[in-house]
C-alpha cells in the first residue's frame, strides 16, 4: 500500500500539570508518542510525518532517532489546521492515515481493518461506543445508518450529546481527496479552531461514502490528558501484555499486579511470577524460572530451574541453571553466576563472575571479583575493591572457604582450597591448600569490672 500516516503530537497537555511534553510521558518503557511511531513503522513503507508543537526541541532531541518527517505547528488551532500544516507533503495518490500522539494502545489489526475500507469512493473513520462520551465529538448517522458528519460537544445540542457512538478522531482516506476537503475549512464555531471533523459532512456533500470501523476493545482509542488517564492506560496495556505471556504459558499469580516494562526476548516453559514483579529492558527467561513477589529484573538472563526469592534486584546480569537468589540480595551490572550458584539474603554481587556451586549465602559484598567454583564465602564477608581512587580484583580460587566476617583488600588472591581464618583482613595473596588468617591476640583481662551508671 502506498501509505503516509500524519501523527498530530502538538497538544500542550495542560491538565498533565507537567514541565514534561504531554506526549514524552510513559506507558511501560516507552513514551506514548513512541508507542503511536512503533504502531505505524510497523507498515511497510509507511511514509511518516509528526506534526508538533509543545515542547518541540525536547520532543525532536529525546525522539531523535524516530525515522520521520517533523512538521512544526507554530499555532495550535484545532485538528483540521494541524494537518493543513503538510498539506504539501501529502501524495494525491497515497492513503492517508490520521494518528494521535497521545492515543498509544491503538493496536495493528484495527488499523489494517480501517485500512481496507478505504477506497476512492470512501474514507474510513474510527468510531467508539462509550458508557461516558463527554468531551467526544458524536457521530451522526441518517435514516439508514450512514455516518453523515461529526458533531463536536461544545457545538452539539442535547439530544446530540445523548448519543455513545463518538469520534475518535483517527481515519484514513485518499491523499486527493484529503487536500481538497482541507482548503475548504474553515474556523467559524464555538472554539474558533479548524476541525478535521467537518471533512465527513464535506464527504458526505461530495457523495463519498463514510465507512466506520470499531476497535476490538474501547482502550485502544482512549487518549491521555490527565494523569489519572494515564494510570488507566497503563494498566490496560500491562494486562495486555501479561495476557500475552499466559497465553504463551507464562503463570502470573495475579496478572492485575504485575509490569513488564520491557521484553521478554525469550521465555521457557513453565514460567511463574509471583505478585509486584518488574521487568525492565530485554529479559531472557529458561524453563522452570520462578521468580518470587518484588522483584526487579532489568536487562538479564536467568537459567533453567533457577529460583528468585522476594525483594530482589537484579540488573545486567547472567544467572545460569539451578540457582537460588535471595530472598533481598542484589545483582548489579555485569554479574555472571554460573550453574548452582547459591546467594543468599542481603548479598550483593557486582562486576564478578561466580563460578558453578559456589555459595556467597548471608550479609556479604562481593564486587570486582573472580571466585571459582565450589567456594563457600561466609557472612559479613567483604571484596574491599576500592581505594578511593580505583577499583582491584580479587581473585578467589575452586574450592576456597572464606570465614565469616572477612575483609578482602583487593588486589589479592585466594589459592584454590584455601582456607581463611573468620575475622581475617587479607591484604596479601593466600596460598592454595593452607590456612590463612590475621587477627589480634586474644587477651582476657582478669579483675576487670563492667562500668556502672553514676546515680544522679
Amino acid at each position: 500500500m502506498n501509505l503516509q500516516t500524519i501523527i498530530l503530537a502538538a497538544g500542550q497537555g495542560t491538565r498533565m500539570r507537567s514541565a514534561l511534553p504531554k506526549v514524552l510521558h510513559r506507558i511501560g518503557s516507552l513514551s506514548l508518542l513512541e508507542h503511536v511511531h512503533r504502531l505505524a513503522a510497523g507498515f511497510a513503507g509507511n511514509d511518516i510525518n509528526i506534526v508538533y508543537g509543545h515542547g518541540g526541541e525536547r520532543l525532536r532531541n529525546d525522539l531523535a532517532d524516530l525515522k520521520a518527517t517533523w512538521t512544526e505547528q507554530s499555532e495550535q488551532l484545532g485538528t483540521g489546521h494541524a494537518v493543513l500544516q503538510v498539506a504539501d507533503w501529502i501524495r494525491g495518490d497515497a492513503t492517508v492515515l490520521i494518528l494521535y500522539g497521545d492515543v498509544p494502545l491503538l493496536t495493528a489489526a484495527t488499523v489494517q481493518g480501517l485500512l481496507r475500507r478505504v477506497s476512492e469512493t470512501s474514507l474510513a473513520l474510527l468510531t467508539v461506543e462509550l458508557e461516558q462520551p463527554d468531551g467526544y465529538g458524536r457521530i451522526l448517522r441518517d435514516g439508514e445508518g450512514r455516518a453523515v458528519a461529526i458533531v463536536e460537544e461544545k457545538d452539539a445540542d442535547a439530544a446530540q450529546r445523548a448519543i455513545a457512538e463518538v469520534n475518535t478522531g483517527i481515519m484514513a482516506l485518499r491523499g486527493d481527496r484529503l487536500q481538497q476537503w482541507l482548503g475548504r475549512l474553515d474556523n467559524r464555531n464555538a472554539q474558533n479552531e479548524y476541525y478535521l471533523t467537518d471533512i465527513i459532512a464535506m464527504a458526505v456533500a461530495d457523495g463519498v461514502r463514510v465507512e466506520t470501523a470499531r476497535p476490538a476493545a474501547a482502550t485502544e482509542v482512549l487518549g491521555v490528558n490527565t494523569r489519572a488517564q494515564l494510570a488507566l492506560l497503563e494498566r490496560a496495556y500491562q494486562l495486555r501484555q501479561a495476557q500475552y505471556l499466559m497465553e504463551h504459558g507464562v503463570t502470573l499469580r495475579d496478572p492485575s499486579r504485575f509490569d513488564l516494562r520491557g521484553t521478554i526476548v525469550d521465555c521457557g516453559h513453565d514460567v511463574e511470577i509471583d505478585v509486584n514483579v518488574v521487568l525492565e529492558g530485554s529479559i531472557r527467561l529458561g524453563n522452570d524460572v520462578r521468580i518470587g513477589p518484588n522483584v526487579y529484573l532489568r536487562d538479564c538472563e536467568i537459567g533453567d530451574g533457577t529460583e528468585i526469592l522476594a525483594n530482589c534486584f537484579i540488573e545486567e546480569s547472567v544467572v545460569g541453571a539451578d540457582v537460588r537468589v535471595g530472598p533481598f540480595a542484589r545483582l548489579r551490572p555485569h554479574s555472571k553466576l554460573a550453574d548452582q550458584v547459591r546467594i543468599g539474603n542481603f548479598v550483593e554481587v557486582k562486576k564478578s563472575t561466580v563460578g558453578k556451586g559456589s555459595k556467597i549465602n548471608h550479609l556479604s559484598y562481593v564486587g570486582d571479583s573472580l571466585v571459582g567454583g565450589g567456594v563457600n564465602v561466609g557472612a559479613g564477608t567483604i571484596t574491599c575493591n576500592y581505594d578511593g581512587a580505583n577499583k582491584h580484583l580479587t581473585e578467589i580460587g575452586d574450592g576456597a572457604f572464606i570465614g565469616s566476617n572477612t575483609q578482602l583488600v583487593a588486589p589479592v588472591k585466594v589459592g584454590k582450597n584455601a582456607t581463611i581464618g573468620a575475622g581475617s583482613v587479607i591484604t596479601k595473596d593466600a596460598p592454595e591448600g593452607t590456612l590463612t588468617l590475621s587477627r589480634a591476640q586474644q587477651v582476657s583481662v582478669p579483675g576487670w569490672t563492667r562500668p556502672v551508671k553514676k546515680p544522679r
